[in-house]
């Protein structure tokens, strides 16, 4: 058996999380013998770089990956390749699987969530599962072989993998909700980007250059859980099919709304894919991006239970801490089970991901000592910026009406290739707000939901598109 290490802050997972909450600490570390340990098992790991400030709360990263080594020496932590075991609370001790055991005075948990498969696949090898780099070089290979694609889910990396992919015969998108992205965004919403989905010949798709890491190879490579894609993940990778019949695929998308996969059926040229509607569909292959479940396979191998949220996830107080002494949790692998502020909730987000692992950071540091802090005020609203569909899309609060029971009205302003603004209001005030495009609106917004200023004498003006409600509110 190996030496017993020992560390202040122990940190399990390299995904935006883990990084994030590793890289807090090396920041607010004041006594120069507390040691950190990042452990991961991908030589990769997902860094938030270039944030740049949309309102108080509010910001857009980009997220980029990183070998481990550049990682730890930017840092001043050590990161240890290997898989977490069994953890001993009683003793603050870890074990991994190659043997090492680690003593710690903090343990923070970012393992992340697991690709939910789609029920029929069952372990089939053309039904791949996208969440992770690994998982997008593997659909990279598939494409330049194959011209018949289907995709099932609708969310953001589902959206996004539809809009991206250039050269195939046929994409099948196959969601069970009446309109796309309906992770993210209203029905109206979505007649906006199916105008740029069925029209995209125009747009230019801009290939981050960027530093690319690889893995190398190591036995049992393929049990590796990397850590999940950021916002923009396609732009770093070119997910076009290569080879001289391939050609933009403009109007060639066929949506299948509000239906499931029935069964996968294996034939001579491919797979048949049965709906629920009774459609039969053949292709290539499949990507399941279906949504994910925390990732606590290990738990089992605690000392003592934690105790779990109703998704499964570890349960953590606003502090992120679980129900096991010095253990904290960030990021997907947890479940937020404090009160939450009005306007916030939880979504298993690489924006959430940065918060919580920056909580936990906190929290940990704070502990440590003897200091009392606050919750981060990141949490007193939902906020998340991406992109779907080439436009910026921000999410600010209640922004579908979560949680209100259907006593809201909207305000919508849609300007067909450039903008689409949704206010919720209730009783004139602000609950959220859906911005797509370049509106310039996401702070006053912001202000409105957290102060809760009385709008109603504004009425339908609220959105004139003579009014200029930034200069008015600010």
């Amino acid at each position: 058996m190996a030496d017993k290490l020992s560390y202040t802050y122990v940190i399990v997972g390299g995904g935006i999380a883990g990084v994030t909450c590793a890289e807090t600490l090396n920041l607010l570390r004041t006594d120069p013998n507390d040691r950190i340990l990042l452990l991961t098992e991908s030589s990769l790991v997902k860094a938030v770089t270039n944030v740049v400030p949309l309102g108080k709360i509010l910001n857009r990263f980009d997220v980029e990956e990183k070998s481990t080594g550049e990682l730890a020496s930017a840092n001043n932590i050590d990161v240890l390749l290997d898989q977490l075991d069994t953890i001993e609370s009683e003793k603050n001790l870890l074990k991994t699987v190659s043997g090492r055991c680690i003593q710690y005075r903090f343990v923070c948990l970012c393992t992340g969530a697991r690709p939910k498969i789609i029920d029929k696949a069952k372990g089939n090898a053309n039904v791949i599962g996208i969440r992770d780099t690994e998982s997008v070089e593997e659909f990279r290979k598939r494409i330049d072989t194959a011209s018949r694609l289907v995709v099932v889910g609708n969310g953001g990396i589902a959206s996004e993998l539809v809009y991206e992919v250039d050269g195939m015969e046929e994409i099948h998108w196959v969601i069970k909700d009446p309109y796309i992205s309906s992770t993210f965004v209203d029905s109206g919403a979505a007649t906006f980007f199916k105008e740029r989905l069925n029209n995209k010949s125009g747009t230019e798709k801009t290939i981050y250059k960027r530093m690319r890491y690889t893995e190398q190879e190591e036995t049992g490579a393929g049990n590796k859980r990397g850590a999940a894609l950021g916002p923009d993940w396609h732009r770093a990778f070119d997910i076009q099919k290569h080879g001289d019949d391939a050609s933009r695929n403009a109007n060639k998308v066929t949506i299948h709304q509000s239906v499931e996969v029935e069964d996968i059926l294996e034939i001579s040229t491919g797979l048949k894919i049965l709906l629920t509607d009774g459609t039969t569909i053949e292709c290539d292959f499949v990507v399941s991006a279906t949504g994910v479940v925390p990732a606590t396979s290990w738990t089992g191998g605690c000392d003592r239970p934690f105790k779990l949220g109703p998704d499964g996830g570890l349960f953590v107080n606003w502090s992120m801490e679980t129900s096991v002494k010095d253990i904290y949790a960030a990021g997907d692998v947890c479940y937020a089970g404090w009160e939450h502020a009005p306007h916030w909730f939880q979504m298993r987000l690489w924006t959430q991901a940065r918060q919580m692992g920056a909580m936990a950071a906190r929290s940990m540091a704070a502990k440590r000592a003897g200091e009392e802090i606050y919750q981060d005020f990141c949490f007193e609203m939902f906020n998340h910026a991406t992109t779907l569909f080439g436009y910026q899309v921000v999410l600010l609060g209640r922004y579908n009406g979560q949680g209100l029971h259907d006593k809201y009205e909207v305000l919508l302003r849609m300007t067909p290739g450039l903008e689409y603004i949704k206010f919720v209001m209730v009783d004139g005030r602000l609950q959220g707000a859906l911005l797509v495009g370049e509106t310039g609106l996401e702070e006053t917004c912001e202000n409105l939901i957290l102060n809760q200023l009385d709008l109603s004498p504004y009425g339908d003006d609220l959105l004139n598109p003579d009014i200029d409600i930034e200069d008015y509110f600010d």
